[in-house]
């Protein structure tokens, strides 16, 4: 028997020709793929032929205009330039097109494009395919399921349990104002409406702002939104597997596990108060169910329709959704008062006029401050909690300037640019609520702070009764002063944030309605031991101030002396 034995240089030959069909096979899959990205790009400069856009690079297309934390600043540029629409690239064939007119949004609205892969995707590991990723027929189910959560019978409830967290923030605001120093007020105002979302939407008892579980959430959501937005601009990290090798990837992956961890204890806690003896059929009574209570009900008498992926993916939408969008908004609105102090103290009458010392805030009263609304808005307006949003054309679609786009183009709504075009909003950097007094005209999509359409935000009113009381229990506690060493940056993320935070300075205002009780009770001793009349309270008609008196009668009382006068 023979053994052969092969050669060294017949092994190096051998490995040297696969290494060369290997190398073929390479070159050849390239080519393919580089033949994919030319075409694909000529179709889209075909596509865009109608929409001029500023001059772009053929392989990373506008990526320096938006460098730094510029987009922004270029959005405002690009709106004042191209007020309807424009192309931008992102690089190689990745493209497109971004809207910021109000007759363009409402025709994208109007229809049922569903959302966009890039970048919705990236957010998928976060909070699952809920409300906010789902399209088409399940989306549908899941928005007819969630809707009675947000009835205003179910609303009304949830005013007090608002007005009890903002109370609770700012008792800590107290406490820090001896420190003579500003306030980064962000990082506050989110844990108060996390807080917030915990009591209403999960039947949450107490209050978690003191909790440091619930400060290192607020931390992951804050390193997801700017992780996943940084995702979506970089072309390296678009696939999956090869971000999650990279130490970003890995960031992502831990700050996930900490957000599922707080959206999995909240699911259990729910559960198990359900399964005492009696809760459950307790809760089924309710004429009205809270969201999570929704949830557990679909899950439990009909599990097929919501398994325990798509119930936890709801929970982390809403969780995510029903808070950050808002802390944004809240911080964003309390800093544009900050800044224009005359509409800040007129903000302030009113809400003294209707709330007194802000004891009790009710539904009714939401609807009762006409001018504190009016800025509400105009700081939506200025600074949109969520920049924009995507769509993806399942159809051609034509604007009603003539202008089309075919299939399969992404467009972007850009809420931020739409809120800043001149066209629409005149002088638009200019903090000015006249422009939402009772009668004004505007276009019906020329001011979308919540999205609009059939997929406009499920929670919109939930929010802006949030907005309202915290921005009235706030005023009636403290004037806000800005930080002129530190004025905030805006930058886009998921959210709407500030680069170097949203730091405020606050001035405790003295608690005027105290001082009255104890200068009328002073008074009525004084009268009542007499014949006089106890004097009777009365606001003035027209008096900016909620503390004028009128004194009726005091047989006992020097007019010049009376203690009530000064008011």
């Amino acid at each position: 028997m023979s053994v052969s034995v092969l050669s060294p240089s017949r092994l190096l030959g051998g490995v040297s020709g696969i290494l060369q069909v290997a190398s073929l096979l390479i070159l050849l899959l390239l080519l393919i793929k580089a033949a994919q990205l030319y075409l694909h790009r000529q179709w889209l400069l075909k596509a865009f032929q109608q929409f001029p856009c500023p001059p772009s690079h053929w392989l990373f297309g506008h990526k320096q205009e938006f460098q730094q934390d510029q987009e922004l600043q270029r959005i405002r540029k690009w709106v004042e330039m191209f007020p309807s629409a424009c192309p931008l690239w992102l690089w190689g064939g990745k493209a497109r097109v971004q809207l910021h007119d109000p007759d363009y949004m409402k025709v994208i609205l109007g229809r049922s494009d569903p959302k966009s892969q890039d970048p919705y995707r990236f957010l998928a590991p976060w909070i699952g395919y809920g409300l906010l990723l789902l399209n088409g027929q399940t989306w549908f189910q899941h928005r007819r399921m969630l809707t009675p959560a947000f009835h205003y019978d179910i609303l009304k409830a949830y005013v007090a349990l608002m007005a009890d967290s903002v109370r609770v923030m700012l008792d800590k605001w107290e406490k820090l104002l001896g420190q003579d120093s500003p306030l980064e007020v962000f990082q506050h105002v989110s844990l108060m409406t996390l807080d917030t979302i915990m009591k209403c939407a999960f039947s949450h008892q107490g209050s978690i702002q003191v909790d440091r579980d619930s400060q290192s959430y607020i931390q992951a959501i804050s390193d997801l939104n700017n992780l996943t937005f940084s995702r979506a601009r970089n072309a390296f990290h678009q696939n999956d597997t090869i971000y999650s090798l990279t130490s970003t990837g890995r960031w992502t992956h831990r700050a996930c596990q900490l957000a599922h961890q707080h959206t999995d204890q909240v699911i259990q806690l729910r559960k198990a108060q359900l399964q005492k003896e009696g809760e459950l059929e307790k809760v089924k009574r309710k004429k009205h169910l809270d969201f999570l209570d929704i949830l557990l009900l679909a899950k439990m008498e009909n599990g097929s329709i919501l398994s325990d992926k798509d119930l936890r993916a709801e929970v982390d939408t809403f969780m995510f959704e029903g808070h950050d969008t808002t802390a944004s908004g809240i911080s964003w609105i309390l800093y544009a008062l900050a800044t224009h102090p005359k509409h800040q103290e007129r903000c302030r009458e009113e809400i003294h006029g209707l709330l007194g010392d802000g004891a009790s805030i009710t539904w009714n009263h939401l609807d009762q401050m006409p001018y504190t609304t009016m800025c509400i808005k105009e700081a939506l307006r200025l600074y949109p909690p969520v920049p924009g949003i995507s769509r993806e054309l399942s159809t051609p679609v034509t604007f009603p300037d003539g202008r089309s786009l075919p299939k399969g183009i992404t467009v972007m709504l850009s809420i931020y640019g739409l809120h800043h075009n001149p066209k629409v909003w005149p002088n638009p950097e200019v903090f000015d609520p006249s422009r939402f007094a009772p009668g004004s005209a505007q276009h019906s999509h020329a001011f979308l702070p919540f999205s609009g359409g059939s997929r406009n935000c499920i929670g919109k009113q939930f929010a802006m009764n949030e907005l309202k009381v915290a921005t009235a229990l706030t005023l009636l506690r403290f004037e806000l002063l800005p930080d002129p060493t530190r004025i905030p940056i805006p930058m886009a993320r998921l959210v709407l944030k500030s680069k170097n935070g949203i730091h405020l300075r606050l001035r405790r205002l003295p608690n005027p309605f105290l001082e009255v009780k104890v200068r009328y009770e002073f008074h009525w001793m004084k009268t009542n031991s007499g014949q006089g009349q106890t004097p009777t309270p009365r606001r003035l008609q027209g008096e900016p101030r909620p503390l004028a008196f009128q004194l009726q009668s005091c047989l006992f009382c020097i007019p010049w002396y009376c203690p009530l006068l000064p008011l």
